[in-house]
């Protein structure tokens, strides 16, 4: 089984359009890419939180967009729950994601499901 890769949007240098790059996840990693969201944000009854605050031990929402070949539990286009303790960083072109690692995920939310709440650990 092949892995599912992420083409990233093509970006403009000095007016020359540069070509889309395809990114290719190897084992059990996958990248994702996070939600504006992660910043500042509101409590439930409608107080903003800024970004600086400290959370203890807050898991974060990010969007899969690519998977390496041994992964089983996710699939592109999937919400996935983990800790962003537990992460590396890259850009490419501009755009910022995050490697993690199959087994560092903790749940996740699929369209694909459905009955239920979507949510399987």
């Amino acid at each position: 089984m092949n892995g599912e890769h992420a083409t990233t949007s093509p970006t403009k240098d000095s007016g020359v359009e540069k070509e889309k790059l395809a990114i290719n996840v190897l084992a059990d990693r996958v990248l994702v890419q996070m939600g504006p969201a992660d910043g500042e944000r509101k409590s439930r009854a409608g107080i903003l939180i800024p970004a600086t605050a400290q959370v203890s031990r807050r898991l974060s929402w990010a969007e899969a967009v690519a998977i390496g070949p041994h992964v089983r539990s996710v699939k592109v286009g999937d919400s996935v729950l983990f800790n962003p303790e537990d992460r590396f960083e890259v850009e490419v072109q501009g755009d910022e994601y995050v490697i993690l690692r199959e087994r560092d995920i903790h749940a996740v939310a699929a369209r694909r499901f459905d009955g239920g709440t979507g949510l399987y650990l």
